[in-house]
């Protein structure tokens, strides 16, 4: 994959590490919100990602594409495969704690996903600059070694949780995130 420079992180960015509060590996990190159509348990036709890490840094995660999911008769529809890796590079920065937004996402389409299909996912860290976080994620088709049907890169923008109270549902916040202070 040919990053843009808009995803690709400056000679100053920080790689993160693990906080000394990760998530043990293996440790289902669970949906940021129930109604999430990439990870929301409670979404009728979502991804239903269920994710982990396996060393604080990484997420990985699946899902198995249905027939919801398709554009092409058989086929993952692309913007279903996009969201899919926006929500895992969304988790693997949530690891840190903070609240990020999607600044840019680059998807690149190596291989068509068919329905039934169970795609492997992982996402990492490339860096951090700033409020700044460069993500990279890759799908790969069957197993976690199988062939990438997908890849992509993001740049995410660090934001407060005033954020998603001044344009969301701040009561939804409060009632999924009971720890977190929105102020809108």
């Amino acid at each position: 994959m040919t990053r843009s420079t808009v995803t690709t992180p400056p000679p100053e960015a920080t790689v993160p590490r693990a906080r000394p509060d990760a998530p043990a590996p293996g440790t289902p990190l669970g949906p940021h919100y129930s109604r999430c159509f990439g990870c929301g348990e409670q979404h009728p036709t979502g991804l239903h990602l269920n994710a982990t890490s396996p060393d604080g840094v990484t997420v990985v995660a699946e899902f198995t594409v249905g027939e919801a999911h398709q554009g092409a008769p058989g086929l993952a529809h692309g913007g279903v495969l996009a969201t899919a890796m926006d929500e895992v590079i969304g988790m693997s920065i949530w690891l840190f704690q903070r609240p990020y937004v999607t600044g840019r996402l680059e998807t690149d389409y190596l291989a068509p996903v068919p329905v039934g299909a169970t795609l492997h996912l992982r996402a990492w860290c490339t860096g951090v600059s700033g409020r700044k976080a460069y993500l990279e994620a890759e799908g790969r088709i069957g197993s976690a070694e199988g062939p990438v049907a997908v890849r992509a890169a993001a740049l995410f923008i660090e934001v407060g949780m005033e954020h998603f109270a001044r344009h969301g549902d701040a009561q939804a916040i409060i009632d999924e995130h009971h720890d977190y202070e929105v102020n809108p």
